[in-house]
This record gives C-alpha cells, sequence and structure tokens, in this order.
C-alpha cells in the first residue's frame, strides 16, 4: 500500500486536525480519513495523523508513508532511539514533547513493514497523495467534523490550487544560524510558482524578492 498524512493547525496552535488517504500499488486514490483535534498544535496533528492511518491499515501488508512534516517522521525513526536511551529526555536533558505519540507510534510500528517518504509540502506538480491529505486536513481543521470514507464521503478529496500556492508560516532560523541573504540566487531543490503566476523548475535559478522565491528576472525587473 501507498498512503500519505499530514496534520494542520490554524495559527499554530489553533484549530486542528489530522488525515491520511491509502492508495492502491499504482497510487490511485482508494479511501481516507480525517479527524478533528480542537485546540492543538502542527506537531500533534501530524503525529496523529500518522498513528490514526498506522491503526487503519493492515500491519501484514507493506506500506509506504509519503509526509511532508521532518519532526514527525524523524522523531519515529531517527531520535527515538537516543531518547529511549536517555529515559525519554532530550539532548539537552528536557522531557520529550509529545511524547504519548511517539510511543503510541512506536508501538504501532512493531512487527511491520513500513517505509517513510519525505515528500515537500505545497507544491505544483508535488506529490498528488499529500496534496489529498493536505485539503482534508485543512478542512477538518477548519470544520472540527470528521469525514472519510468511513463517514459516507463517496468522493476523494481534491487538491486545491490555493493550497499549492500559499506557503507555512516560515520556521525560524537555530540559534547561531547564518541568515541568507536577499540577494542569494539559488537552485531550486522542488519546482515550484513564482509571484508572477509563472512556475520554476526543479534545478533552475531562483532568487528571494519581497514576495518569497522566484525568477532571477522578476526580482531584477522589480528592482529595476
Amino acid at each position: 500500500m501507498i498512503a500519505a498524512c499530514d496534520g494542520a493547525a490554524k495559527k499554530n496552535p489553533g484549530p486542528a486536525a489530522w488525515a491520511w488517504v491509502v492508495a492502491d500499488a499504482e497510487g490511485v486514490p482508494r479511501r481516507w480519513e480525517a479527524g478533528p483535534l480542537g485546540h492543538s498544535t502542527n506537531n500533534v496533528a501530524e503525529l496523529t495523523a500518522l498513528a490514526e492511518l498506522l491503526e487503519a491499515t493492515d500491519p501484514a501488508v507493506p506500506l509506504e508513508v509519503r509526509m511532508d512534516s521532518q519532526y514527525a517522521m524523524n522523531a519515529v525513526t531517527k531520535w527515538i532511539a537516543s531518547w529511549k536511551r536517555n529515559g525519554w529526555l532530550t539532548a539537552s536533558k528536557k522531557p520529550v514533547a509529545n511524547k504519548d505519540l511517539v510511543v503510541r507510534i512506536d508501538a504501532l510500528l512493531q512487527g511491520r513493514e513500513v517505509t517513510f517518504r519525505h515528500v515537500a509540502a505545497h507544491q505544483v506538480d508535488g506529490d498528488h497523495l499529500n496534496a489529498i491529505a493536505d485539503v482534508a486536513a485543512s478542512d477538518a481543521a477548519t470544520s472540527q467534523q470528521p469525514a472519510g470514507t468511513a463517514h459516507g464521503a463517496q468522493e476523494i478529496p481534491e487538491p486545491r490550487a490555493e493550497r499549492m500556492t500559499e506557503g507555512r508560516a516560515p520556521r525560524k532560523a537555530p540559534a547561531g544560524a547564518k541568515k541568507r541573504t536577499s540577494g542569494a540566487v539559488i537552485k531550486a531543490k522542488f519546482p515550484g510558482r513564482c509571484h508572477c503566476q509563472k512556475p520554476y523548475a526543479a534545478g533552475e535559478k531562483i532568487a528571494k524578492n519581497a514576495h518569497g522565491w522566484g525568477h532571477v528576472e522578476c526580482r531584477e525587473a522589480a528592482a529595476g
């Protein structure tokens, strides 16, 4: 099976929800589910989405999980080993956040074949399953109502264009990290869309402007 899961929290923390979608071996979506979480954080929503997906799928069938949350994926595949050794304390000797959810997921992963794949969020021509889970989680966070095939839904949610062009709140840079200058020109790691509404491809040179990342010529035209 191929699946994707995602969480959403409006204003983070704020009205939150989780969602997952399961596809067949060819990648065709077959069923989905989304559930409200009340007032919570995005990280709680992301972890809950993964836990709900694992509980809803057959542990005897190999599963590929696509996620856009580095935090949730790393928590249960990389960091958990050291957390266990340290008595569920982080390297800075602080209690591990969202421990109950991490423990729940760890138990669900035991004895089954699960492969994790990180995908970029909100990308034009990005991962289709992730886009479905994204819009389902966002809608459930707004409505605070459960939804999905188990609740009578006959159709798979359609990814929406506005979800592809809007960005999530920028993450704070780690302490001591160097700030990237506004004049930097880099090669795009993923495809995206410039503020001129024309796309750019992965590997294409892009530059930072007042609207975010986009074509180098668009920045130069604005500066001129």
